[in-house]
């Protein structure tokens, strides 16, 4: 048996017998294998992140794409920066005046920046034609920092836990109650959509830094934070209709009337998106305790939210750990 390819006229039939056929299939099959594999093989780390397309709508209706990556270092992160330390043969040094470096407290390199106003700077009366938001000395030297009772790193450490205990994505809607200084809130703006973080703040001092020191020095005004200065727990000014996907307060309710904390979370209750939205409470819950268990659960049963339980996590960067209470919304 034979095959006949169809030739011009002029030339010579060819005849393929049936082994030679079978042969050569065989022979590009082996070699269409191996070209695959070839192909789909990729010398890549094993920790290299696993990054993820979110779409979703932004607030002028149009459609856009984002590039979920991982929120949290994993053990290949951790151990790498400890090779970088240790093949530059780092320690740490008592920070004293040498070439170049002159440590300062921030008292100091304040009472230098009045006195000496940097070491290049416009004199009057140009100078206030060349800066477009001028930020008063005290936010520049970053005097809020100490604000807190634990060091500003501790920021990152709340963004993480609570933005994956929340299983959030760029295109999620967070409200936190009590963003002081933007300590957390920075890590949230950034990893968020446009206008999709929002925050009831009282503090006047901390929204000065927040807006005249933070937010432009971290190059975030394009990210349109939705930031009210409010206290009592009064959410009018954030809109009617919007459900968050996370809710939280960071040490915030120990400094309520248990009342206030009950009147704020029967507002907020209709503003959690069912199911899987979520409520973070840090350090202690006691506007809940101390009504009792019964009476705690019926409490909240009557506002649509259950208590889900504790949680604790550590610092990455010094000896410490928080504490989070988790509520969700059981019903529409």
């Amino acid at each position: 048996m034979a095959i006949f390819a169809s030739t011009a006229p002029t030339q010579k039939g060819i005849v393929i017998t049936v082994p030679v056929l079978v042969l050569s299939v065989s022979v590009a099959t082996i070699m269409l294998f191996f070209l695959l594999s070839s192909l789909s093989y990729c010398d890549c780390p094993a920790s290299a992140p696993t990054l993820q397309r979110v779409s979703g709508v932004g607030s002028d209706g149009g459609e856009f794409g984002v590039v979920k990556e991982r929120i949290s270092p994993t053990k290949e992160d951790i151990e790498w920066v400890k090779d970088q330390i240790r093949e530059n043969g780092l320690h740490m040094q008592d920070n004293v005046l040498r070439k170049g470096i002159n440590p300062r407290t921030r008292a100091q390199q304040l009472q230098d920046l009045i006195q000496y106003k940097g070491i290049s700077h416009y004199e009057e009366p140009e100078s206030g034609n060349h800066t477009a938001l001028p930020c008063p000395g005290e936010l520049l030297v970053e005097e809020h920092h100490s604000n807190y009772g634990e060091p500003w790193a501790g920021g990152r450490d709340v963004f993480e836990f609570l933005a994956e205990s929340a299983r959030l994505s760029p295109n999620s809607k967070v409200l936190e109650i009590g963003c002081g200084t933007l300590r957390v809130g920075l890590h949230f703006i950034r990893y968020l959509s446009p206008e999709h973080y929002h925050c009831l703040e009282r503090d006047e001092l901390s929204l000065m830094a927040a807006f005249r020191y933070e937010l432009p020095s971290q190059g975030l005004l394009h990210k349109r934070p939705l930031i009210v200065r409010g206290e009592d727990m009064n959410f009018s000014n954030f809109g009617s209709g919007i459900e968050y996907d996370l809710i939280y307060a960071s040490a915030v309710f120990l400094h309520m009337p248990d009342n206030l904390v009950w009147a704020g979370l029967e507002r907020l209750a209709s503003k959690l998106k069912p199911y899987d939205g979520r409520i973070f409470v840090s350090h202690n819950i006691k506007f809940c305790s101390r009504l009792g268990g019964e009476e705690c659960t019926k409490r909240l049963t009557s506002l649509g939210l259950e208590y889900l339980g504790k949680h604790t996590h550590d610092s990455l960067l010094f000896n410490h750990y928080e504490i989070w209470f988790e509520f969700k919304r059981f019903k529409a």
